[in-house]
């Protein structure tokens, strides 16, 4: 009889495991058939990315006929030119001013938007994301006719106050000046649609709680907003500091890099030593130099984001 009544509980403990164990089975299915399934976009991304990256490394390990190996010689060349330090100079002011400024507006229209009632915000969306849309090429050829020297209509706007006509393109100083306002142009909204799409996730009840503590207006900015967005703030300023690092088209239309290579950055210099000065073991070597600078940005800006994310 004892044996009898223990038999219920056997059964009993032995359903649990036989339970997890079909669970374990059928998510080892399901993970199979997830990578089976990602499979072509993982073939498709090592074709497009993982092999042009390795295959400019050992570019950039060549001569410039690319038929003798010369290791690290190309960065060494680099190194003693004072146009590559220029370069690198520029290209990290251009970066840093284009991303903060675009973060600024962003965060600044996106409020705006965020405050209009819920029938007029799809209009302001539309029309606000209208230079993010349009291709890069295709605006900096408008602003380049805006900033041209003999029938630009900033210089000739400016005439009627009195100022006199301003060498958009052709001074040093107002040259970088140009191609960062074009940037940040078509960048702003990108930062305004992700900006907003965070603070509609954050809750009204913090809000309206802080407004009864007595909080004003920039203080729920700083400790309510700000803490709930800074996730996406950080990620969305890395991916736009690496896409406005690699940015060539606004710079190649807008000044080609001129006057006296003073507006070159990374990609443009790079295609100019490459493409049009025939050395491409050369012009990979510029653009690999990227890449540290980009991954300590990235370890930075990410395991700041793992810290917050461990508090949380």
């Amino acid at each position: 009889m004892a044996d009898v009544a223990l038999q219920p509980n056997r059964v009993g403990a032995t359903q649990p495991v036989r339970k997890r164990s079909s669970l374990q089975k059928a998510l080892k299915r399901k993970s199979t058939s997830a990578f089976l399934m990602t499979l072509p976009l993982i073939i498709l991304i090592a074709l497009l990315v993982l092999y042009p990256a390795f295959y400019s490394v050992h570019l950039a390990t060549l001569n410039k006929s690319m038929q003798r190996f010369v290791g690290l010689g190309n960065f060494e060349f680099l190194f003693k030119r004072e146009t590559f330090w220029l370069v690198v100079k520029q290209s990290c002011i251009f970066a840093v001013t284009a991303v903060v400024f675009k973060a600024l507006i962003g965060f600044i229209v996106a409020h705006f938007v965020h405050n209009i009632p819920a029938k007029g915000q799809r209009k302001w969306r539309g029309m606000l994301l209208v230079p993010w849309v349009i291709p890069p090429a295709m605006s900096t050829l408008a602003w380049l006719w805006l900033f041209d020297p003999s029938y630009s209509a900033f210089n000739y706007t400016l005439s009627f106050f009195g100022i006199g006509p301003i060498p958009w393109t052709g001074d040093a100083a107002w040259a970088r000046f140009s191609v960062i306002l074009v940037n940040v142009w078509y960048g702003a909204p990108f930062f305004m649609i992700m900006y907003l799409a965070s603070l509609k996730s954050v809750p009204e009840q913090l809000y309206e709680a802080a407004a009864i503590d007595g909080a004003n207006w920039w203080q729920r900015i700083w400790y309510i907003t700000l803490p709930m967005m800074r996730n996406i703030i950080a990620i969305t300023t890395l991916f736009s500091l690496i896409v406005t690092f690699a940015n060539f088209d606004i710079v190649r239309i807008l000044t080609a890099g001129g006057p006296l290579d003073h507006t070159h950055i990374f990609a443009t210099w790079a295609f100019r030593i490459g493409i049009e000065g025939s050395d491409i073991p050369l012009g990979a070597s510029v653009s690999l130099f990227m890449v540290p600078i980009l991954a300590v940005a990235a370890i930075f800006i990410l395991r700041d984001v793992n810290k917050r994310g461990n508090e949380s």
